[in-house]
């Protein structure tokens, strides 16, 4: 009988689903109370009999991995894997798997819906509206704006594909090469970053977290931005400097940001983003979608047993 802890928020609602299949394949599930990801030291509180894992966020750290005596496998429910020391998991014969490109279409969707609310001032009348005012905002079209795109991955480009529907100035900045026939196919120039942070005036992180993303939108690139232009992250939280982001929306510098993820999730409650009506706040939930999560699921428990029982490659 193999053990494995399921943890990703989203499954474990609907994890008796799953039960009956996982029983098949002689796998007991392992439920852990979960807010929205386990610490080290709460993996470390339950991982020692563990064989296998369907997991968030959690912190599957080098201590983690060495008290994992029995773990076989580590199943990101989703597609980061920054969460998780891949190299240490190799070392220990681990094998790490996720679900690339699950959540393209909806996240591409909540970026447009950002966009969209910034560049027709939605969120701003609403305010007025409830607060008794009687305001005509000034809002553009898109067809007069540009759009930045900071990873030029499935998502990245996703947001593209929907962005030139609306006529927007498409540019795009990535650390590896872009396919030449997808950028002319649409009309994507690609651009230095502090280039594109300069022109854009939406820019949309769509990067992957790593060594050299960590931080990647700072005081300095902030500063690079026009003092109309609206910044975007539905990546990872840490790939901005959210210290520098409140200076920047403190003193106007500019005009207002979206944020799906944090650098530290859920949102503490004395975060200054939250006092901010510049900046639009949402709980890691831009991936959201039945039809989506429902392939991660069926996905994620496929790989689980594959593994688990020697068919995984």
């Amino acid at each position: 009988m193999w053990r494995a802890l399921i943890s990703a928020p989203y499954l474990q609602p609907v994890i008796d689903r799953y039960r009956p299949r996982l029983a098949e394949h002689g796998i007991e599930v392992v439920l852990p109370e979960t807010r929205e990801r386990l610490s080290e030291n709460e993996l470390l509180s339950c991982i020692s009999d563990i064989d296998g894992a369907i997991c968030g966020d959690d912190r599957f750290s080098e201590t983690v991995l060495k008290s994992a005596g029995k773990l076989k496998v580590i199943v990101k429910w989703g597609t980061g894997i920054d969460s998780i020391d891949v190299a240490a998991a190799e070392r220990r014969g681990i094998r790490v798997c996720n679900t690339p490109g699950a959540f393209t279409d909806p996240v591409a969707d909540t970026v447009l819906g950002y966009i969209l609310a910034f560049a027709r001032q939605l969120y701003g009348m609403d305010r007025d509206i409830r607060e008794g005012t009687w305001r005509k905002r000034l809002s553009v079209t898109l067809g007069e704006c540009t759009l930045g795109v900071v990873g030029v991955g499935a998502v990245g480009k996703a947001v593209l594909r929907r962005a030139a529907a609306f006529g927007m100035k498409l540019i795009g900045n990535d650390i590896v090469p872009v396919d030449p026939a997808f950028l002319s196919s649409i009309g994507v120039m690609m651009k230095p970053l502090d280039d594109l942070l300069a022109d854009a005036d939406f820019v949309s992180l769509n990067c992957t977290l790593n060594s050299t993303s960590f931080h990647l939108i700072g005081d300095r690139q902030l500063s690079r931005m026009k003092p109309s232009s609206f910044l975007i992250n539905t990546s990872r939280g840490p790939v901005v400097d959210e210290t520098a982001l409140v200076r920047a929306l403190e003193s106007r510098r500019i005009a207002g940001a979206a944020l799906d993820v944090f650098e530290e999730e859920p949102l503490p409650a004395d975060s200054p983003l939250r006092r901010l009506d510049t900046c639009l706040l949402a709980p890691h939930n831009a991936n959201a979608g039945p039809a989506a999560w429902d392939r991660v699921h069926e996905n994620s428990i496929r790989l689980l047993i594959e593994h688990l029982n020697g068919q995984g490659r």
